[in-house]
C-alpha cells in the first residue's frame, strides 16, 4: 500500500493588485497606458473591455489606486446609492453586462458623472455598443462612450502568467514545466489560472512536486 494521501485544503493565494505586479505585454499595452494617462483621457467615462481574466479588475484596482476611486458591482445600481458613488470624484463600476443590470440608475449615474465633471471606469466582457438597451438615452450614451480592449495574451505574457501564478503560491517550477503550458492551456489569463489551480491542487493531494510529467497527467484531456 503506497503512503497516505494529503487532504488537499483550498488555502487562499494572495493575489496583488498592485501596478508593479501587473504583468504587461501586447495584449494590454494599450489599457494600462490609458491607466497611466489618467487624468488625460480621452472622455471622462470610459469602458475596459476584455474576457473573463483577462486584467480587467487588476487594471482597475490600479486605477483606483491613482484616483481615489471607489468599486461598485454593476448588480448594485441603484438609485438611492447614485449620491454616495462620486463622493471621490471617481468610480469603477464593475462587470457590466448585457440584461445584467437596472438600466435607469446607469442612466442617472453617468448624467451626474458628468455634472460633478467625475470620472468613471466601466469594465465589461463585451462592448456596451452591441447591446440591446431599451432606453433610446442610455443607448445612445452607451454607444458613444470610448473603449479599449484586451486581447488574448501572446505567449511571452502568458509564459510570464503562469510563473508569477505558481510564484504566488510559493511555487517555483522547471522551465518545462512552463513551457508546456504555454503551449497547452486555454490562451487566456484565465486558462492558465484555471491549470495552475488544477497542478498545484493535484501536488498538493498526491505529494508529488510540480513537473511536466504532473501537468501532462492532468491536462491530456483537456
Amino acid at each position: 500500500m503506497g503512503p497516505p494521501l494529503q487532504l488537499a485544503l483550498a488555502l487562499p493565494h494572495t493575489e496583488s493588485f498592485a501596478r508593479e505586479d501587473f504583468l504587461a505585454g501586447p495584449s494590454n499595452q494599450a489599457a494600462l497606458a490609458l491607466v497611466e494617462q489618467w487624468p488625460d483621457w480621452p472622455a471622462r467615462t470610459l469602458v475596459l473591455v476584455g474576457p473573463q481574466g483577462s486584467g480587467k479588475s487588476h487594471l482597475a484596482a490600479i486605477w483606483a489606486a491613482r484616483a481615489g476611486a471607489r468599486f461598485l458591482s454593476a448588480r448594485a445600481l441603484a438609485l438611492a446609492a447614485l449620491p454616495g458613488a462620486l463622493a471621490t470624484g471617481a468610480l469603477v463600476i464593475e462587470d457590466l453586462a448585457e440584461d445584467a443590470f437596472e438600466e435607469r440608475p446607469l442612466f442617472h449615474l453617468l448624467n451626474l458623472a458628468r455634472e460633478q465633471t467625475a470620472h468613471v471606469l466601466i469594465t465589461a466582457q463585451t462592448a456596451p455598443a452591441g447591446w440591446t438597451v431599451r432606453l433610446p438615452d442610455l443607448a445612445s450614451r452607451l454607444r458613444a462612450l470610448p473603449i479599449v480592449t484586451l486581447a488574448a495574451p501572446d505567449d511571452a505574457l502568458l509564459r510570464a502568467v503562469v510563473i508569477k501564478l505558481f510564484a504566488d503560491r510559493q511555487l517555483q517550477v522547471d522551465e518545462s514545466v512552463v513551457a508546456y503550458l504555454a503551449i497547452r492551456v486555454e490562451r487566456s489569463l484565465a486558462g492558465a489560472r484555471a491549470a495552475v489551480d488544477l497542478i498545484d491542487a493535484a501536488a498538493l493531494r498526491l505529494q508529488r512536486p510540480v513537473t511536466r510529467a504532473l501537468a501532462a497527467e492532468l491536462l491530456r484531456d483537456r
